[in-house]
């Protein structure tokens, strides 16, 4: 990997196993980045980084798990510590355990708002001291096209996507002034694990079948427009993308 516009940059990105935070890996060493990758599933996580390694990148591996604080306060720490810096956040772990609220699954409920708005919180605590210190940086907060239109089967995940959108929008006025950027990613249906993992069967099947009939994102789609946003001159600040397929015409 030759020299690019992240060349001497380093990012941490959560949800590394797989989807988006996997792809977004990839793309940022591409591009030049020193990458930290963190997720639970070890295995994976091994995958990743020789797949980033053989392309010429380099990689730390984190053992994360966004839900307890200590372990992402210790991610943040090993990031700095061992690649000399911190530069871009990328907060891509997250769950769409979609079902009804009436008669909902209230564990679903707790491990997606764990996961989406507090693991999220949580990493972002530990990294934003870093990036208000040197004056610069990027946290790239991965949201939804359900943070901005809820529907029937997917009220806590809105819920949750909501919280990002606001906690973002906060963030960004608290830290703007500082140098500090911070990114709203909201995709449409992207081809991940995510559909796989809906534990509520009628759900799982609506939204198989929603995502069969459109040709959906790439998390390598995703991908690219978190690359373009973090490699903007520093007094551009990409706020917001929403990115939907082509074919997507609700929510």
């Amino acid at each position: 990997m030759g020299e690019s516009q992240l060349s001497g940059k380093v990012a941490l990105v959560t949800g590394a196993s797989s989807g988006i935070g996997a792809a977004t890996a990839r793309a940022l060493a591409a591009a030049g980045a020193a990458v930290a990758i963190g997720a639970r599933r070890a295995d994976r996580l091994q995958e990743l980084a020789e797949q980033i390694e053989q392309a010429g990148g380099r990689v730390l591996r984190l053992d994360l798990d966004v839900t307890d604080e200590r372990s992402a306060v210790s991610a943040v720490q090993r990031t700095v510590d061992e690649l000399g810096r911190i530069d871009v956040v990328v907060n891509a772990a997250g769950l769409m355990l979609l079902g009804p609220i009436v008669d909902g699954s209230t564990e679903d409920w707790r491990r997606m708002m764990t996961t989406n708005v507090l693991g999220l919180m949580y990493v972002t605590h530990a990294a934003i001291p870093h990036l208000v210190e040197q004056g610069s940086g990027d946290v790239i907060n991965i949201s939804s096209v359900a943070g901005r239109t809820a529907k029937p089967g997917s009220g806590v995940y809105n819920a949750s996507k909501w919280a990002v959108n606001a906690f973002s929008e906060s963030l960004r006025q608290e830290v703007t002034a500082k140098g500090v950027r911070i990114t709203l990613i909201e995709p449409g249906a992207v081809d991940t694990e995510l559909n796989d993992r809906i534990t509520d069967e009628e759900a799982k099947a609506a939204s198989k079948k929603s995502y069969d009939s459109m040709r959906t994102l790439h998390a390598e789609d995703v991908a690219a427009a978190i690359v373009y946003t973090v490699t903007q001159p520093d007094h551009v600040a990409v706020n917001e993308i929403l990115i939907r397929p082509t074919d997507q015409p609700t929510p």
